[in-house]
């Protein structure tokens, strides 16, 4: 199990480094100036140009500052936006909203994918079984931005079932009706894995076997058959966590969440490379590490796998 960690520790730097090269060279490598719209409608004085060229190496090549800045990451520093705010204090008051949002996204997302799936894998082809399918389907086709505004109208405004807004980021009811429009095209995915899974892992020979020897079936369907088909579920879950914050940038924009979409977003506008590198870098951290926990969770979903 050590030597499987640290290779995946390893893999993580080509992956690190590719990642972040490419969103470095997108945040400061296109064509123009930097430093436009810095200071509002009016042309920058001297003394700012100078001082900004000078912190943030303007005038050094791409390569070159990114080694700074890989140098500045390997002691902790992300470095300062223009407004000469840290990175790191802007991503410490913003990731608390996006996790929260995140995770409880990922709660809605699991319970819904995989009892839907469940449900659906006993009885294939059914009714159930087939109106979920096209209710997917039609959730699907429709871009999160559509779904987060109509859900806004309807439950927020029409119906005042949830706020319209999210004024208090630490409140999980106000967060509950944006989580429930980021899982939505998840939690479909999820109950097609967990369908699929299901109806094979029912038709092994040693649920045959549990079935002859007497068992329950709903001992069996949960005890012996959920548990390992789980594992597709764990593992789309798992990889899934970056497909949310992505759709985290477009949800929290339309709720007014402050998370790290909404300061992404934001950092673009304003054109502050600095702050996009290392909201995405921390992003991406989160991201690796999170995938190794899920490929470790396998072990304990089925015994059979083992990491030597």
């Amino acid at each position: 199990m050590t030597g499987y960690i640290l290779r995946r520790l390893l893999q993580f730097i080509p992956v690190f480094l590719g990642t972040t090269f490419i969103v470095f060279f997108l945040a400061w490598g296109m064509p123009g100036d930097p430093l436009a719209g810095k200071c509002g409608d009016r042309e920058c004085p001297d003394a700012f140009v100078a001082a900004a060229t000078e912190e943030f190496k303007l005038d050094r090549p791409l390569i070159v500052r990114y080694g700074y800045y890989l140098a500045d990451l390997g002691r902790g520093d992300l470095g300062r936006s223009f407004t000469g705010r840290d990175v790191s204090e802007q991503l410490v008051a913003a990731f608390p909203a996006t996790v929260r949002l995140a995770l409880l996204a990922v709660l809605v997302e699991v319970l819904l994918g995989i009892t839907i799936g469940v449900f659906a894998a006993l009885r294939p082809g059914k009714t159930f079984d087939t109106t979920t399918m096209m209710v997917g389907l039609g959730i699907i086709a429709f871009p999160s931005f559509v779904i987060a505004n109509l859900a806004q109208l309807v439950f927020g405004v029409r119906l005042g079932w949830f706020p319209v807004t999210v004024s208090d980021p630490t409140s999980f009811a106000e967060l509950l009706l944006p989580a429930i429009v980021l899982a939505l095209a998840h939690q479909v995915t999820l109950s097609r894995l967990t369908r699929s899974a299901m109806i094979e892992t029912m038709q092994s020979d040693y649920i045959r076997t549990a079935r002859a020897k007497g068992l329950g079936e709903a001992r069996i369907v949960v005890v012996h058959a959920l548990r390992n088909s789980l594992i597709p579920a764990v593992t789309y879950v798992g990889k899934d966590i970056g497909g949310l914050l992505a759709g985290a940038v477009v949800v929290e924009g339309v709720f007014n969440i402050s998370g790290v979409g909404g300061l992404i977003v934001q950092s673009i506008r304003s054109h502050d490379g600095i702050t996009i590198v290392g909201a995405v870098t921390v992003v991406v951290v989160a991201y690796l590490f999170i995938n190794l926990l899920v490929d470790l969770s396998y072990a304990v979903l089925d015994p059979r796998i083992r990491y030597d």
